[in-house]
Parts: C-alpha cells; structure tokens; sequence
C-alpha cells in the first residue's frame, strides 16, 4: 500500500497535507447536509452535498456511528439505507448532555458542578425552563432519572 511520505515541510509527496478536523466536526458536517435534505437521504446524496473529497466508505463509517449514538434513523431501500437525521441541532445536544451524564456515577454532583458553572443568564432560563416543566400535565410514567 502505497502512503505518502511526510516532508520536513508538513507536506506529503503528493501535495499539502490537508488540516485534520476536530473531533466530532466530519459527524457535524455530515448532520447540516443530511438536514439540508428535507427527508431522508442516501450515503452517496450526503457525499456529493459534503464539502471535500471524502470517500463513500467514510460517509458510511461516520452515518453508522451517528446511528449508534442515536443522532439519525435509518430506514432499507432496497439493499441500502437512507439516513434522516433523528433531531433538530438543540435536540442532538441535549442527547450529548444526557449520554456526558449517563456515563457518571455521581449525577448530583454532575449537575451541580454545570448549575455553578453557568452564566448568571443561562441559569436564569433554566430556572424557568425547569418551572415550566414542573408546571406542566405529567405525560405518563416517568423515572427518577428523568428529572
């Protein structure tokens, strides 16, 4: 397999190396485009419509993973899928929140630790976010953890 060599330059024998992205920004990419298709999508509408030459097999690693973190559906048509994301952008970030939080032990000490953290602003909205909640008819069962 042929890779290309670095030069002292930061360059490879092939031409510029290309800036590495930041973790989570291809999967960033990949939600704008999937949403700017108003339905659902196949892998290789999402690569024409993403910014830079990426392989199908890539688009297909990073739709898979956002399968997995729940951030898209995906439905078979015929022997492939189609993607929708599964979100609006607030939504996909608060599924970040909770899965942060779902990883800890200590969820108490999680929430206080952001609560503190917060812009005397930010805190405000959620204290009257958090009494709207409160204030609104009990849609079914609900854990201790959901609130």
């Amino acid at each position: 397999m042929n890779r290309p060599t670095g030069t002292d330059d930061g360059s490879t024998r092939d031409g510029p190396r290309l800036p590495r992205r930041g973790q989570g920004q291809l999967e960033s990419q990949v939600l704008t485009v999937l949403r700017s298709a108003g339905g659902p999508a196949t892998a290789g509408w999402v690569q024409e419509h993403l910014d830079g030459d990426l392989a199908y097999t890539t688009v297909i690693t990073i739709l898979s993973r956002l399968y997995a973190k729940k951030a898209v559906t995906r439905t078979r048509q015929g022997r492939s899928y189609v993607w929708t994301p599964a979100s609006d952008e607030a939504g996909l970030a608060a599924l970040r929140m909770r899965r942060v939080l779902d990883g800890e032990r200590d969820r108490e000490a999680v929430l206080a630790r952001f609560v503190s953290a917060l812009s005397p602003g930010d805190e405000a909205r959620l204290r009257a976010l958090l009494s709207r909640a409160a204030d609104e008819p009990d849609d079914g069962p609900a854990g201790p953890e959901s609130r």
